[in-house]
């Protein structure tokens, strides 16, 4: 199942560039980046509505929630910001130079996720290594930037 997971992640990685480019050329038709993002958002709700209906046996039960913190309704403001600003900055920046400082981002978020346990996440401390692989992961950035 690792493998699957892996395999998996790695196409998502994949498509996270592949849509950001897809979505700056909507953006220059559409003259937007912002409409672009509506529209890519827009399709990623139907096909997730549709996949979740069918695999999820019906609609979902919203009552089952009452209890959970406020902020884990936001999380759709996160996806806004991603694929607005990816969509933004790559034609100025070109796909290599978005998804490492993307990455760079991404752990420097997960590292203090992890260490804080915030959103519900468990406590990870930060050993020696994880700051070690941080550092070379910006220098990578900072060579392709």
């Amino acid at each position: 199942m690792k493998v699957i997971s892996i395999v998996l992640a790695l196409f998502a990685g994949i498509m996270l560039p592949v849509q950001s480019l897809m979505n700056a050329q909507l953006a220059k038709g559409l003259h937007s980046s912002l409409w672009a993002t509506a529209f890519s958002g827009g399709i990623l709700t139907i096909i997730l509505s549709l996949a979740a209906y069918f695999t999820a046996g019906g609609l979902p039960m919203i009552r089952a929630t009452i209890g959970l913190p406020w902020w884990v309704w936001l999380g759709g403001i996160c996806g806004c910001v991603v694929l607005s600003v990816t969509a933004i900055v790559v034609p100025q920046l070109g796909a290599a130079r978005m998804i490492a400082l993307v990455m760079v981002g991404q752990v420097l978020s997960s590292l203090v996720i992890d260490r804080f346990g915030l959103f519900g996440a468990n406590v990870v401390d930060i050993e020696p290594t994880r700051v070690i692989a941080f550092v070379f992961l910006m220098i990578g950035a900072s060579l392709l930037a």
